[in-house]
């Protein structure tokens, strides 16, 4: 009877866990729709600017922008996007990994030198770097709680402004780009200084020639603070619609586990109510024979 409960109890539990995943699966559904719609607006016009900017500023002399200069990356910022709460796969190890192994790689020099600094966008960086000693800047844990372009300039602001004072030389970005709800790839970008634009000896003709009023050098300085300002926006919403289909795809996965182990449990419990029964009925029938026999 003992085996009996147990079984019966973990039934149960496993029952509550499955309701529990089956919830938090529509939460994330919903959740993803308003993501995915954020992130599917902006893009298009993400990629114009980039593109736009890479025009016009491949015609510019080295310097035009302190944005564009490029130096030996001495000390270095490597921004790591990930979410503030779990439960969604490896989601965000693999973002952190993917961080590590570019630290490990291409800085290792500068994080024995104590050159590598960490902007953690979301909890779950936050917590991992800071627990390793590594010099985490500033705290934006609550950008999630009213994420808008607004409150994600404030933290580029801080960046760019690092980069001009020198204590950054090279800015590193690591997200998860959102193809679907269970797809997710991970990207890294150089962020600062802005990356020139990619020569297209091919198709030359791709090159537009825009007419700017007051002039080039001015609109591409206010081009570049916006163009950084929106990529880093468009690499939080990006991460934002993958943490969301990746919890998404983690919650059905976990209830299909539920279902099949709920099977298993349920057969388990039915053999041993099986077991129990033929027990009693073969302890009255002995007790039966002995009275008789008596």
């Amino acid at each position: 009877m003992a085996n009996l409960k147990e079984v019966r109890n973990r039934i149960s539990s496993v029952s509550s866990t499955q309701q529990i995943t089956k919830a938090m699966k529509m939460v994330s559904a919903a959740k993803l729709k308003r993501a995915t719609n954020a992130i599917v607006q902006l893009r298009p016009y993400a990629y114009k600017l980039k593109d736009l900017l890479a025009n016009l500023s491949a015609s510019l002399e080295d310097g035009a922008s302190p944005f564009l200069q490029k130096r030996e990356p001495v000390r270095v910022l490597v921004v790591v996007v990930t979410s503030n709460r779990g439960l969604a796969g490896a989601f965000n190890a693999n973002a952190i990994k993917t961080a590590n192994n570019i630290i490990a790689e291409k800085y290792g020099e500068q994080l024995k030198a104590g050159n590598v600094s960490i902007v953690a966008i979301g909890k779950k960086a936050q917590e991992f770097y800071q627990r390793r000693k590594y010099n985490v800047v500033g705290n934006n844990n609550d950008l999630y709680l009213d994420l808008n372009f607004t409150n994600t300039s404030k933290i580029t602001e801080a960046i760019m402004d690092g980069f001009l004072n020198g204590q950054y030389d090279r800015v590193e970005l690591v997200y998860n780009h959102f193809r679907n709800a269970a797809i997710q790839h991970l990207i890294t970008e150089q962020l600062l200084p802005v990356p020139a634009p990619e020569e297209k000896t091919e198709n030359k003709s791709t090159q537009v020639d825009y007419i700017l009023e007051p002039s080039k050098e001015e609109i591409v300085e206010q081009l570049i603070s916006k163009n950084i300002k929106i990529q880093l926006y468009r690499a939080v919403l990006d991460s934002h619609a993958s943490e969301h289909g990746a919890r998404m795809t983690a919650m059905d996965k976990a209830t299909e586990n539920a279902g099949d182990l709920l099977k298993a449990l349920k057969l388990s419990y039915n053999q041993a109510r099986q077991a129990a029964i033929t027990t009693e009925l073969t302890e009255i029938v002995s007790g039966a024979a002995a009275l008789s026999a008596s």
